[in-house]
């Protein structure tokens, strides 16, 4: 057992939640530095709290772990406290289980879940005394490799990385290494490795591609800059979701974290094809793990944590095939041993009421629906495939099954909206509340009203999205939405029963910006960090002056990236990845939303995406082959 810690007892009196950084979790994963071949760092960009709760930072610990000669480790962004004392004392940013300074590893895998979380990644190669550009780097540096969804466009921050991996870690991970230790025992250095690891399947290695532009700003040309770097990378999906690696022993932490939990993952991808969703895009095609299998995980994860409650993830939990059949087992099991059932990601329908009265023991919690649209056409627009009558008969239910709080998701600044389509935003909140007075009698409001918290945020334009092509609104015309709707709510008849929250506007655009970004976005992330920022994805620590200033002294227009609409066709900074889904399909539905038309779920009829070229999942059972 690892006893040095990389912090003195001096300085863990001194910071909030100590327990963040003093490793020895249960279940956390300790080797003999002697016997272990390759060290590698997994960093969530990130306070611990959040890293924590990230089931694909589990995944990959538990796969990596299972390698015999490869050691695993966890890193997350250290408080602001901290990083202070960290700064100030020239202590260099360690690994939580060997307490050994990051710099040591072979490599520096960072997961990318959010664009605000871009200063951190700086802030962690910083602290690590990591150079922050990668082609100055030497041999003595961890290889800094970026995964996640993010990296479906790397390049606002492919200057700092060696390597991404684009798509699913558990199927190239092991040849990488494999290479690895061959580069190693032929002494050919880091140069070499990374030319021969941008040749293995979902690997981009930024420097060996070179970017031309347009005079007016757009992308000209992006191509390898040597001869057998492949022009396209292609993401990389493990088709067998059900005998992949899953952490049975995921490590818990000694303080409460985001989802303290075990976490069932019951399928990857979505059959719906919201088009303003990048999720459902990047993780086609729809792959269920078997019912049975999971059923197994389920009592072996509860078994080797002690943790109190259980939850489904999938993007559309009620789109799994075998549901009633888990959910059945699951009551049964987790009702013996006094476990809670959460489910998030359910359509409100009589099936999902009926099981949520069954696992909400005591108290009913909210329910929550996400029309996205306050009308109609706008639904249609964005594909969401939910009428107004399916949610009034949703509300219906949960009034008569006794609830009385109803959360409702909105997002405002989307393709084609009008004013018409937000005071839709109001008007639906009022049906609904207005259905509760229909539905519940006097006698039966216990606790007297009905409560409808409406909540709106802005939309981000994102890569891989049919919405890829929209230009975002401005910060001015989203706070403008944000007021339109306010006053919507409060001109209705049940507006006391109404809560209105709305989101940043700031970071909205920001998002925009990073998320459709080019290379030259790299230089202004640079200069925000020598202003001392990170954790922008926190309120209290974001600074929007900051930001323009970073802009204005880089001479970059975020406005560029943000407030225009693309031609159909331009190249995209992100182009030369193949998520599966083409372009042209992209395109097709950019073009049904302008006309108002939908298009139907991957069971239903297949729409020719792309995705079939894997070989499994909805496809080929919608397809019949």
């Amino acid at each position: 057992m690892n006893d040095k810690l990389a912090l003195s007892d001096d300085i863990l009196m001194k910071i909030e939640k100590p327990e963040r950084y003093i490793g020895h979790e249960v279940n956390s994963v300790v080797k003999d530095k002697e016997k272990v071949n390759v060290r590698f760092a997994m960093c969530f960009p990130d306070v611990y709290e959040i890293g924590m709760s990230h089931l694909g930072i589990q995944i990959l610990y538990d796969m990596f772990n299972a390698m015999e000669d490869v050691w695993c480790e966890r890193v997350y962004s250290p408080w602001v406290d901290l990083d202070a004392i960290m700064r100030k004392e020239q202590i260099p940013l360690f690994a939580l289980e060997s307490q050994d300074p990051i710099k040591d590893f072979d490599f520096l895998g960072i997961t990318i879940q959010y664009e605000m979380c871009y200063t951190n990644i700086l802030q962690v190669l910083d602290l690590s005394q990591i150079p922050l550009i990668a082609t100055e780097r030497g041999e003595d540096c961890p290889i800094v490799i970026g995964g996640g969804p993010c990296v479906y466009n790397p390049e606002p921050i492919a200057e700092f990385f060696d390597l991404f991996y684009i798509g699913e870690g558990e199927t190239r991970y092991g040849d990488l290494i494999a290479l690895y230790k061959e580069c190693r025992r032929e002494g050919t250095g880091r140069e070499e490795f990374l030319r021969r690891a941008a040749r293995i399947p979902g690997m981009y290695v930024p420097r060996f591609y070179e970017a031309a532009y347009h005079v007016d700003g757009t992308l000209a040309s992006f191509t390898p800059t040597e001869e057998g770097i492949p022009t396209t990378v292609l993401k990389e999906v493990e088709m067998d979701v059900t005998h992949t690696s899953y952490p049975m022993k995921p490590v818990v932490p000694f303080i409460k974290v985001t989802q303290d939990r075990v976490v069932l993952e019951i399928q990857r991808g979505c059959i719906r094809g919201c088009r303003f969703c990048q999720a459902g895009q990047l993780y086609r095609p729809v792959r269920e793990r078997d019912a049975d299998t999971l059923k197994q995980y389920a009592l072996e994860m509860l078994k080797n944590t002690g943790h109190e409650e259980i939850s489904l993830s999938s993007l559309s939990s009620s789109d799994y095939s075998k549901l009633p059949e888990l959910i059945d087992f699951l009551i049964e099991e987790c009702g013996k041993r006094k476990i809670n059932i959460s489910l998030p990601s359910l359509r409100i329908d009589a099936f999902s009421l009926d099981v949520m009265s069954k696992v909400q023991d005591v108290k009913k919690t909210s329910l929550t629906f996400a029309p996205e649209a306050g009308s109609q056409r706008l639904r249609n627009v964005i594909n969401k495939g939910l009428t107004e009558e399916d949610i009034i008969r949703g509300a219906t239910l949960a009034f008569e099954g006794g609830w009385t709080r109803v959360k409702l998701y909105f997002m405002l600044g989307q393709p084609t909206e009008t004013e018409e389509d937000i005071r839709g935003i109001a008007e639906l909140s009022n049906k609904i509340a207005a259905t509760f007075f229909d539905v519940v009698p006097k006698e039966k409001r216990t606790n007297g009203k009905v409560q409808i918290v409406t909540s709106t945020s802005f939309f981000v334009p994102k890569p891989f999205t049919p919405f890829q092509w929209a230009s975002q609104c401005t910060k001015e015309e989203f706070i403008e939405k944000a007021y339109f709707t306010k006053r919507a709510i409060s001109e209705q008849l049940n507006q006391k029963s109404i809560k209105y929250n709305w989101h940043e506007a700031d970071a909205s655009v920001l998002e925009g910006v990073l998320a459709r970004g080019d290379r030259r976005i790299a230089k202004v992330l640079m200069k925000l960090y020598e202003k001392g920022c990170f954790y922008d994805a926190w309120g209290e620590y974001f600074d929007n002056d900051k930001w323009m200033e970073a802009f204005a002294e880089c001479g970059v227009d975020p406005a560029f990236y943000s407030n225009r609409e693309r031609p159909l066709d331009e190249l995209f900074p992100w182009d030369f990845i193949d998520c599966g889904v083409t372009k042209d399909y992209l395109k097709r539905e950019w073009e049904k939303a302008q006309r108002e038309e939908t298009s139907e779920n991957c069971r239903q009829h297949c729409q020719g995406c792309g995705a079939s070229r894997f070989g499994g999942g909805v496809c080929l059972e919608v397809r019949g082959d």
